[in-house]
């Protein structure tokens, strides 16, 4: 599979530039944030015809041991309607081989609204690792090629999104770790 082939979903426009910056030439594409956004850009992927589909963005951690700017590759996106497998081994193997050191392969839980409070734990209650917003409603846009879900984290159970300057802070420190970690999708698509 050429790397040129792989078509990369971001939500965020932050997300998007960070990306940009790392995979420059690369097939991009910013969905929006949530389920309507990421249901409506499916066809959309699918009228490019990628050989690989990977999503990248920022997630919130589910487990303490996370920190701001560690690198979540799920294993399984868990989503209301069921559980999509993706390609981590391989992701993870290229993410070290870029020099990220602080990298989780474990499961995704992946809803409808932004994790506040003690529904954080209750959704950490699984074993997922982290929660984002859009993956399983693009795990269908991958339809029978590699899918794989690279999510930095932002915000965690001790530093959430109700802190602005804990956010702002944080979000550096995400956006620098999307931008070291981004080169790795094209190893693993490659």
């Amino acid at each position: 599979m050429s790397a040129g082939r792989l078509l990369v979903v971001t939500p965020l426009r932050f997300e998007h530039a960070a990306v940009r910056r790392a995979l420059p030439g690369a097939a991009l594409l910013r969905c929006g944030m949530g389920e309507a956004r990421a249901r409506a850009a499916v066809p959309v992927v699918a009228r490019l015809g990628p050989a690989a589909v990977a999503v990248a963005g920022v997630c919130g951690a589910l487990d303490d041991r996370l920190r701001a700017g560690d690198v979540v590759v799920a294993s399984e996106v868990r989503g209301p309607e069921g559980v999509v497998s993706c390609s981590s081994e391989r992701l993870a193997a290229a993410l070290s081989a870029v020099g990220m050191r602080r990298v989780h392969v474990g499961p995704v839980r992946c809803i409808d609204h932004l994790v506040r409070g003690a529904e954080r734990a209750a959704l950490a209650g699984d074993g997922a690792l982290a929660v984002e917003m859009e993956s399983a409603w693009l795990a269908p846009a991958a339809s029978g090629c590699p899918f794989a879900v690279l999510r930095v984290v932002l915000d965690t159970p001790r530093r959430g999104l109700t802190r602005p300057l804990a956010v702002a802070c944080d979000g550096v420190v995400a956006w620098r770790a999307l931008r070291r970690a981004a080169p790795a999708l094209a190893i693993w698509a490659g």
